[in-house]
């Protein structure tokens, strides 16, 4: 009897599918199972290698995507997958599939957008292939990067009373699907009505156009810190926490008071009825960095503003748990969104893995 995939989900699908991999090369460190693979080239230097696959109507709905911010958005996520590895992202090939319904003026557009992204984190376009398709535009994105052995981050590396730290403010690009999926069925409902977007641009901004923390990078050169453990945060802060701690074999503890949220994502939830902090907990597409660090770095981490501890990691068998105001411990659980569910489950975003 065949089996659904939905039974397996997209993470449990991987997993089976990969299980058999054997690696033929000495110089392949690091395969499948982390932001991205890692190859040594010599003495201390390695190769980072990651992909994304973006398919309409599953990750963007050309309803409210402009194909500029498509273009940038594409390559942010892989960069943002380069820099999970704390390693600096170089050159990227590009794989196109592309339907009859494009115009040459369109596909410039996305281009426009390619090229400013590959412009904005200094990376080389060198190459891909391009297709027709019969169901819309797919896109295939590979970045190549680079970084020293020594300083790679990897998902396996944390350790008991690590400091658990995430990267700028949660919540607002999941918040910003909501409104535009809104608009996008008023449109439907009442025809010409124009769209209610101006009170929402934070939100809308983080959706529509993310950028990778290269920022955050430099900082950890700047002040010679390695995090134990990294990954960026496309599937939401639970299910990315979940990833590094099951990888890394410890629990964790993270604190309801001390996850960032933005004065305008809080805005935003309130207006749309929704709970911001299950939009920062559960949400995808922030592209954020959550990592771990030795508590020696914790006052190179207190200097960066742009940086937020919201927790520590303890000892495997405690579990993972999101600590509320109340001081309820309340377990984490992986709610990121998954196209491989079943049929009559609910995803939560549209977030790109």
């Amino acid at each position: 009897m065949a089996t659904p995939i939905s039974e397996l989900g997209e993470f449990g699908l991987i997993e089976h599918l990969t299980k058999n991999v054997k690696h033929y090369h000495k110089s392949t460190i690091k395969g499948i199972g982390d932001d991205a693979s890692v190859h040594s080239i010599g003495g201390n230097k390695v190769e980072v290698i990651t992909n994304d696959l973006l398919l309409e109507g599953i990750h963007f709905d050309l309803t409210y995507m402009p194909l500029k911010h498509l273009g940038y958005k594409a390559v942010v996520v892989n960069v943002s997958d380069i820099y999970a590895m704390n390693a600096t992202p170089k050159r990227m090939v590009l794989g196109l599939g592309i339907s009859k319904k494009f115009s040459v003026e369109a596909l410039n557009e996305f281009y426009e957008g390619i090229l400013l992204a590959c412009k904005r984190y200094n990376i080389d376009f060198v190459g891909g292939d391009t297709s027709a398709s019969l169901t819309g535009l797919t896109i295939s994105i590979t970045v190549l990067g680079d970084g020293n052995a020594d300083e790679i981050s990897y998902r396996s590396g944390a350790k008991e009373k690590n400091l658990i730290c995430v990267s700028g403010d949660l919540g607002g690009a999941y918040l910003g699907v909501q409104i535009l999926e809104r608009e996008k069925r008023i449109l439907k409902e009442v025809g010409n009505e124009k769209p209610q977007l101006e009170d929402h641009k934070y939100a809308i901004g983080r959706q529509l156009k993310p950028e990778a923390r290269q920022d955050i990078i430099t900082f950890f050169k700047e002040k010679n810190i390695v995090p134990t453990a990294m990954i960026d945060i496309s599937d939401g802060l639970s299910s990315e926490l979940i990833h590094i701690c099951k990888q890394s074999n410890v629990g964790c503890r993270i604190y309801e008071e001390k996850i960032p949220i933005a004065l305008e994502t809080e805005q935003t939830a309130t207006k749309l009825n929704l709970n911001p902090l299950t939009a920062a907990i559960n949400g995808g597409e922030d592209y954020e960095l959550l990592f771990t660090v030795d508590i020696a770095d914790y006052e190179k981490i207190a200097e960066n503003p742009n940086i937020t501890i919201i927790g520590h990691i303890e000892d495997h068998t405690t579990g993972q748990f999101l600590i509320s105001k109340q001081e309820e411990a309340i377990p984490l659980k992986a709610m990121g969104w998954n196209q491989l569910k079943k049929d009559d489950e609910e995803p939560n975003d549209k977030s790109s893995s």
